[in-house]
């Protein structure tokens, strides 16, 4: 024992010598220190993650007001864009009728459909995806034919669509699916392919028959690459929403940016831009976290 611990020991033991000398019974009650709120390390955080987009934010918002903001400028100004359009920016939930609603539910209408035609095309993709990477004679007979028709653009397959299914509705939706399943097939095959001999082999002790290898070995193990192919995948189905809807109609949130664009409203259309752009940021952060969940953080994000 040190000096200094000796001399914080020596009061007490007076004390309770003092007292058992008179008979008496002292328990002395260790205190715990009072803990202390540190805030450095969310601080810290929020600086390094917040800071950084926030001030080549405003550094655009500035650059972009002093750029068009001179006569005979093209394109709205910042100030002009919240002026003209704050209704939009204010109210987004409002509802005045079939075809005057605010942005948000136009945004949740195409989310719809981009929700079943991703879904589709995440089962489906998956399980192509582990045919290819599975056998070696699928991924010869359809390794080539994914590789050409995923250079198909989008909309052209919307003509194609529309002729077999009459309807705006379910044509959008296999737009979506067409345009996302290449990426989900293509990053499930090379996953499949990358799966350790080791796993295959303690399959083989076990006896597992092929969907007890699909469920239990091949979809957990080829998983990380699976979330990438999605993450890719859910962000080129919003972008194929977006365009099917500016020749479709609808309600959604490409047809309303066509709309604006036939009256003129510039302003209107850069704000469903900004509605846009952090609706993808999210679904893409959202697909990130599921699959950081599912494989125990081994996917990147």
């Amino acid at each position: 024992m040190t000096a200094t611990a000796r001399k914080a020991d020596q009061p007490a033991q007076a004390t309770m010598k003092a007292a058992s000398d008179q008979g008496a019974t002292v328990v002395i009650m260790a205190t715990r220190p009072n803990r202390k709120l540190n805030l450095q390390p969310v601080l810290t955080a929020v600086c390094r993650n917040v800071l950084p987009p926030l001030v080549v934010f405003i550094a655009m918002l500035v650059i972009w007001q002093l750029a068009c903001s001179h006569p005979g400028a093209t394109l709205p100004p910042p100030s002009q864009v919240f002026t003209d359009s704050y209704d939009l920016i204010a109210y987004p939930f409002f509802d005045n009728g079939p075809q005057d609603i605010g942005l948000a539910w136009r945004v949740l209408i195409s989310l719809e459909r981009v929700a079943i035609g991703f879904g589709l095309a995440s089962v489906v993709g998956v399980f192509l995806g582990a045919v290819v990477g599975q056998s070696v004679w699928a991924m010869r007979g359809l390794d080539p034919i994914f590789q050409i028709l995923r250079t198909v653009p989008p909309l052209a397959w919307l003509p194609l669509s529309l002729a077999a299914f009459q309807d705006s509705n379910p044509s959008a939706i296999f737009v979506i699916f067409i345009t996302s399943i290449w990426p989900v097939i293509i990053n499930t095959a090379v996953g499949v392919r990358n799966i350790p001999d080791d796993y295959r082999n303690i399959a083989r002790v076990l006896r597992l028959n092929p969907l007890e290898f699909f469920i239990r070995i091949m979809v957990p193990a080829a998983a990380p690459y699976i979330f990438t192919g999605l993450r890719i995948g859910v962000g080129l189905s919003w972008l194929a929403i977006v365009a099917a809807e500016m020749l479709t109609g609808g309600v959604g949130i490409g047809f309303f940016i066509w709309d604006a664009w036939n009256s003129s409203r510039l302003s209107d259309i850069i704000v469903a831009l900004a509605y846009i752009g952090v609706t993808g940021f999210v679904l893409d952060k959202l697909v990130a976290l599921l699959g950081s969940v599912v494989t125990r953080g081994t996917a990147k994000n």
